[in-house]
């Protein structure tokens, strides 16, 4: 399985991955090793790791698992025990975790001492297909989703796929969503092979998302144009996770799940507005509603969702921006939509 070069680090899997950790940690000579994990990767997978890593880790950092995680204070109670066990310039810091975990240690280890070396390995299909690629860290400011935040790269990126079968399968799914993306913007030939054979867990299909998204981020790092695309489902699918993250008689979605309502609902708007086809249109439809529940929203709900679109980080000058499909592989970006068109698009994911 060959490796994804990015703008200044690699994307390794499988077993390119524990070669390329060791022989890297053994140039570098790190004054500290410091690994970050949650409750689950600590049980999960951070055993398997430490037999492969044949560096000294010098302190375990551990956080609670989830959304509702992500923020400061979290990042401060990391940021002081990075201090208080003497971490310096020359220090390393490991995120083992989902997107949650390699999005909020990027972040911390971007901002501590002014930044210091980080490495990121993702254990969910989630972060492994989206949050390894691209370097964007950063937290959630209250229910706002990665409201703070810098692009900053790591060392390199280290994919095992054996630690998706530490997971249940709802989040195996969530982030095959974002791999369906990737088909849904870039590559139609993907889309029919991801919609037919489903394949989660196939490591070339993993490869081939990180490629994808690879290819899009190496001409656009600093998201001016082309990279926006990847935000296709996004803006209305953020909207829709701070929504039910907020609101405790609603459940709460997972990324992945919000994201699929979101890719519907903008589907519909690129019928509308962008000559989508009636056909492409209905097809994207089954295919999610195939893998992920209808999830049911209220006049109520609909117009807060709304309202939380104005938080969305690819507004600019106060117009709400869209990404949306021409067609299948062929997305456009910065399109403004009318509210009107945005509730018939509830009403089909709904019918």
């Amino acid at each position: 399985m060959e490796s994804v070069k990015s703008q200044s680090y690699e994307v390794h899997i499988g077993a390119l991955a524990q070669a390329a950790l060791n022989q890297h940690v053994e140039k570098k000579n790190y004054s500290k090793i410091f690994v970050l994990v949650d409750e689950n990767t600590r049980k999960f997978c951070l055993p398997e790791f430490s037999k492969t890593f044949t560096g000294h880790i010098d302190e375990i950092l551990e956080i609670k698992s989830g959304e509702e995680q992500k923020h400061i204070h979290t990042c401060l109670s990391l940021w002081e025990q990075l201090s208080n066990f003497d971490g310096d310039r020359k220090s390393l810091l490991i995120n083992l975790g989902g997107g949650v975990l390699t999005d909020m240690g990027g972040f911390v280890a971007s901002t501590f001492k002014r930044g210091i070396d980080f490495i990121n390995i993702p254990t969910t299909l989630l972060s492994m297909v989206d949050a390894s690629v691209g370097g964007k860290t950063g937290v959630d400011l209250g229910s706002l989703k990665n409201q703070i935040g810098v692009i900053n790269q790591p060392q390199m990126v280290l994919v095992f796929p054996e630690f998706l079968k530490t997971l249940e399968n709802r989040q195996v799914i969530s982030g095959f969503a974002e791999m369906l993306k990737h088909g849904l913007i870039k590559d139609a030939e993907y889309w029919d092979v991801l919609k037919n054979e489903g394949a989660f867990s196939d490591p070339t299909n993993i490869q081939r998302s990180i490629a994808l998204k690879n290819e899009v981020v190496m001409i656009d790092p600093t998201e001016q144009g082309l990279r926006k695309i990847l935000n296709f489902g996004h803006t209305l699918g953020h909207a829709i996770e701070s929504y039910c993250l907020e609101n405790y008689d609603k459940k709460t979605l997972l990324h992945g799940e919000a994201i699929a309502i979101g890719m519907i609902l903008e589907a519909y708007l690129s019928h509308e507005l962008q000559g989508l086809s009636r056909l492409s249109l209905d097809e994207i439809k089954t295919t999610f509603l195939h893998y992920f529940d209808r999830v049911s929203f209220n006049e109520h709900d609909i117009d807060a969702i709304m309202k939380l679109l104005k938080y969305d980080k690819k507004n600019s000058h106060g117009d709400v921006n869209f990404v949306l499909l021409h067609g299948i592989g062929n997305a456009v970006t910065d399109i403004k939509v009318p509210e009107n068109l945005i509730l018939k698009a509830f009403a089909y994911y709904m019918d």
